[in-house]
């Protein structure tokens, strides 16, 4: 109920400041059960773009524990069902907790396999909860404003959206089945971000 309340809430301030986003391809997101959008993380308001462009579907987040520390903030984005996670010290709950909630089928995930803003190193976390969950990755890749202020110039906010896959366990021939999905991942990233250019 907050989560929707709070989107929409954005959705007419977005339209009145920004205009209408694009979403492109928004037909693959999968209808039938939870699945995991994963995408690189290029500014904090990324986010919002994402969990706009797959409405009505509601999601949780991973967040760095630091950004709990803020009372108010803290309480806010919990509302908002996203979880904290040490980075540098990560816990077995930081992938049990999601896969419970994948399972449970009322929330979608969005996380960002970079970790951190601008990084191009992806996790293998988020492959790890889409084979435990046993639910689909679907890779996106928001293009846009970047900051609050730059919302205000009305440049044009774009979110594509690529082909959802499932995560096997092994693959004929490949030794590293990580290795292989970290690739196809930035592959399906670079792919999105050529599209209609």
């Amino acid at each position: 109920m907050f989560f929707s309340f709070v989107r929409g809430f954005i959705r007419i301030l977005i339209l009145i400041f920004n205009g209408k986003p694009t979403y492109i391809n928004r037909e693959k997101l999968p209808k039938d059960e939870t699945y995991v959008i994963i995408a690189p993380h290029r500014s904090l308001i990324d986010p919002v773009f994402i969990a706009l462009a797959a409405s009505p579907r509601q999601f949780c987040f991973m967040a760095k524990k630091e950004l709990f520390d803020h009372k108010i903030f803290g309480w806010f984005i919990s509302k908002l069902n996203a979880f904290p996670v040490d980075r540098d010290n990560p816990k077995p709950s930081a992938i049990k907790q999601p896969v419970k909630i994948l399972k449970e089928n009322k929330l979608s995930l969005v996380i960002f396999p970079t970790g951190t803003r601008h990084s191009q190193e992806l996790k293998g976390g988020a492959v790890t909860i889409a084979r435990m969950s046993k639910r689909q990755i679907v890779p996106v890749v928001y293009e846009g404003p970047y900051s609050i202020k730059e919302i205000f110039t009305r440049k044009k906010a774009v979110v594509k959206i690529g082909d959802p896959f499932y995560v096997e366990r092994k693959i004929e021939g490949i030794e590293d089945v990580n290795q292989y999905y970290s690739d196809k991942i930035q592959k399906s990233f670079e792919e999105l971000d050529r599209l209609n250019k």
